[in-house]
């Protein structure tokens, strides 16, 4: 099982994540804060994603995993499906009516009806399920390697992978994933720096580093964990950004490179 207390080892993961790169050629920027919401403290989680005005989340943990529809503005529960113990909840996404959802090692999925969170039936696939998240045509998925696979949203039979390089260095630990603007955003297990990645041709574009977003007073040892989660409001062009057991979810802008 995957360790959860990892924060000192958070600068020299972050330093390795881009050693391969120069920020001159690969631009690194930084987050500031718009405004700061409560997120549950319970929550470890591993997908998020927004649609139509509303918030959902799939949280991991054997015998603590769950699907929620969370409200933004007070973080309050307002549906919610716990999984069995013996399931490690991963990603999560829609696509039309139908939830899909991603469990770390048994190489089995979910499907869900969305959003009322009814189950609907299973898939297999091979090695770990790690993140996800979608263009137009298709599902996206991260399984802990440098690969991205590519999913047929009705069967969700595999059609394809890329291999996530910078600068030619292959980068691992890909995890929850986010599609914004033409780009593959991608949580590094481990570190607080998030990939901006090419679909097309896997070559990472740049680097988000949020490190000190949440603070460290607000940290509580042996509870919160790394940063996970990133969900963008494409029609109100706004980036939320949390992490696994963090008390609150940030709405952020992104800054130039440099700054």
């Amino acid at each position: 099982m995957r360790s959860f207390r990892l924060l000192s080892r958070l600068s020299a993961l972050l330093a390795a994540a881009t050693s391969a790169v120069s920020p001159a050629v690969l631009p690194v920027q930084r987050v500031s804060v718009v405004r700061a919401y409560p997120h549950a403290t319970d929550a470890f989680t591993e997908g998020l994603f927004w649609k139509d005005g509303r918030l959902f989340e799939s949280t991991g943990l054997n015998g603590k995993s769950s699907l929620r529809e969370v409200r933004l503005s007070d973080g309050a529960v307002l549906r919610r499906r716990d999984l069995p113990a013996s399931v490690f909840g991963e990603g999560i996404i829609e696509w039309g009516n139908r939830l899909v959802a991603l469990e770390w090692q048994s190489g089995r999925g979910t499907t869900w009806s969305f959003p009322g969170l009814q189950p609907l039936g299973s898939f297999r696939y091979t090695g770990e399920g790690w993140g996800l998240t979608k263009d137009a045509r298709r599902i996206i998925m991260s399984d802990g390697t440098p690969q991205l696979r590519f999913l047929d949203p009705k069967t969700l039979k595999e059609t394809g992978r890329i291999t996530v390089r910078a600068e030619g260095r292959p980068i691992a630990n890909l995890n929850e994933l986010e599609y914004i603007d033409g780009e593959v955003w991608a949580n590094i297990w481990q570190t607080e720096i998030i990939a901006r990645i090419d679909p097309a041709t896997g070559d990472v574009k740049g680097w988000v580093d949020i490190r000190g977003l949440l603070p460290d007073a607000e940290r509580v040892w042996g509870v919160t964990d790394v940063a996970n989660g990133i969900a963008w409001d494409a029609k109100g062009r706004r980036l939320f950004l949390t992490g696994k057991n963090w008390p609150k979810l940030y709405e952020v802008r992104l800054e130039p490179a440099g700054k």
